[in-house]
């Protein structure tokens, strides 16, 4: 008997499952293509349990006739192409022919759909892949599709799957990505019965983004529109003004042909056109759609869609920097006029011996309960209020000059001494977070009016799972909606402007540390390095008495010699060293 064999095609149909359908999100996003490419102008998604027990996908687009509705649960069933060659100029979402058996294969699923002209509906019930039942229903035009019990025949890959609130985040931000790509179609995402995500049709892009990502995102973001009537290539949507960036990519999202996709040629040509707009390591939020014919791309090399081939990557990627090269061009020189209308900015000298001044958004700062004051004076006081310095037999350091605003020059009993300000600062600021860390009540700072901060599903688990940890390090985050927080208090070294993004930034840091309080400490260093790097600093004048209280503090630390980062804090040349150079007289 021959040993190879043609596979059923329930076996195959769980076999592509296994591919195409890897987790509840990707069942939402294969169902809620069919349903944009029938022509819905309202989609509600639902789910249960993360979308592992039930989801439920209801559209009101053309809908199928009774003869149609059976023969797309047939393997290879197609509307969207004929012939091979179709490939090429596909222009539609969900024209894969195995993604509904597929989804049948591995679920308890339920087909409603009635299309135009019929008085009647069509449901059809399968379960695990096997037909149990097909009969008439009253229904209005459009489809509904429920999928039960994801994965319980295949509980080998059930088990991969993450807890609820991460698939439910998952299914969320694919939908809310879906919403930004078709402005123009309602959407609606219940959990457990409870609407989680709600959006009305919207005839501007801005305002969809105001409503998912919320309207200080939308108002931080300009407007580009640019052709290339050579090639064809048109880039539209949104993208960050100079100088915004986040410490993550989730909100640079590309979509080409309106498919939103993960693409390292578009990714780095964004970045590329920020190079030197925003700080070294963030990235900047865009949503931005990339025209092109069907036939320039291949998105069928991933599985699941979610990566895309250009048939021309280098013309693509020069294309795609020189918009947004232009674009923020014209936005900084528009912005220039209103820049020099502005009185001149006070210049940020600091002088330790001058009194501090209270901050007029801030109420008392304490240790829980709140006792000291703040400032709204440069942050490099704070580094100077390091907890009282060791009693150490230290050199004296003499301030000889500040050189380029950015080195100091001391001369030491040793020798000659160059500091390195800005590194210098930053370890005084690293240990001073670390020991608040590890203080059971470390001083905070109450606002008089509290920061409210919308975080996407993802980010907003990772805030809810570890918001004790964070509160105790002198924050007051509280919840007070479905993924809205109020910002109530802050540790006493963080500025209140800075707040909200050092919040999204920590959150990040969190997601991806993942960890249980065994990894606290750990993780609080990673905030501690967050908090002194270059997105939390201003750039300061410091007087020369700063800078002399720097080094004297500097000295006192338990790893002065470098920054958190591991950059030199200073460097030393001996006296007897300067004689070796120079020679004996």
């Amino acid at each position: 008997m021959s040993s190879i064999r043609i596979l059923s095609d329930r076996v195959a149909n769980q076999i592509a499952a296994g591919e195409v359908i890897e987790r509840p999100v990707a069942v939402v996003k294969e169902l809620v293509e069919n349903s944009i490419d029938a022509g819905a102008t309202r989609i509600e998604v639902e789910i249960r349990n993360g979308g592992k027990s039930y989801i439920r996908i209801e559209d009101n687009g053309k809908g199928m006739s009774p003869d149609e509705a059976l023969l797309s649960l047939e393997r290879h069933a197609t509307s969207k192409i004929r012939e091979a060659a179709d490939l090429n100029v596909v222009s539609s979402f969900g024209f894969r022919g195995e993604a509904l058996p597929s989804i049948a294969s591995v679920s308890r699923f339920t087909l409603r759909s009635r299309s135009e002209g019929w008085e009647h509906g069509t449901e059809i019930k399968i379960n695990g892949g096997k037909l149990i039942e097909k009969k008439d229903c009253g229904m209005p035009v459009g489809t509904v599709i429920e999928v039960a019990q994801l994965f319980n025949s295949v509980p080998a890959r059930r088990k991969f799957l993450k807890t609820d609130p991460t698939e439910s985040a998952h299914i969320t931000y694919n939908t809310r990505l879906f919403a930004v790509a078709h402005p123009r179609v309602a959407f609606r995402v219940l959990d457990s019965g409870r609407t989680i995500f709600q959006s009305p049709a919207c005839e501007d892009l801005r305002d969809r983004i105001a409503e998912i990502w919320g309207r200080s995102l939308a108002d931080d973001l300009i407007s580009v529109d640019v052709s290339d009537p050579k090639t064809g290539y048109r880039l539209t949507g949104l993208t960050a003004k100079p100088g915004v960036g986040r410490s993550t990519r989730r909100e640079l999202v590309t979509l080409v042909n309106r498919r939103p996709v993960d693409s390292r040629t578009l990714g780095f040509a964004v970045l590329d056109a920020y190079h030197g707009r925003i700080q070294k390591g963030r990235y900047p939020p865009a949503f931005l759609f990339l025209e092109i014919e069907p036939q320039e791309v291949d998105v069928n090399v991933h599985p699941a869609k979610r990566e895309v081939r250009f048939r021309n990557d280098g013309a693509i990627r020069r294309f795609v920097l020189g918009a947004i090269t232009d674009t923020l061009t014209v936005a900084t020189v528009a912005e220039r006029p209103k820049a020099e209308l502005r009185a001149p900015a006070a210049k940020n000298e600091i002088d330790p011996a001058q009194p501090l001044k209270p901050a007029v958004s801030l109420g008392p700062i304490s240790t829980k309960p709140r006792a000291a004051k703040t400032s709204t004076a440069p942050r490099i006081i704070e580094s100077q209020k390091l907890a009282e310095p060791a009693k150490v037999n230290t050199p004296a350091w003499r301030l000889i000059s500040i050189l380029k605003k950015q080195y100091g020059l001391f001369d030491t009993p040793r020798g000659l001494v160059m500091l390195h300000i800005r590194y210098a600062d930053q370890r005084v600021r690293f240990e001073r977070i670390l020991r608040s860390y590890k203080e059971s009540t470390p001083p905070s700072q109450s606002l008089l009016i509290p920061q409210a901060i919308e975080l996407e599903p993802l980010a907003s688990e990772a805030l809810l799972t570890h918001l004790d940890l964070i509160n105790e390090q002198g924050f007051q985050v509280e919840e007070f909606g479905r993924h809205f927080y109020r910002i109530e208090s802050l540790p006493a070294w963080l500025e209140p402007e800075q707040a909200e993004d050092f919040i999204r930034d920590m959150v990040d840091l969190l997601r991806q540390r993942g960890g249980s309080r065994k990894q606290s400490e750990l993780i609080w260093e990673s905030v501690a390095k967050l908090a002194v790097g270059g997105s939390y600093r201003r750039k300061d004048t410091m007087s020369e008495a700063a800078v002399q209280q720097l080094a004297e503090t500097l000295i006192t630390c338990e790893t002065p010699h470098t920054s958190p980062f591991g950059k030199p804090t200073f460097n030393e040349i001996t006296w007897s060293e300067w004689e070796r150079r120079f020679g004996k007289g």
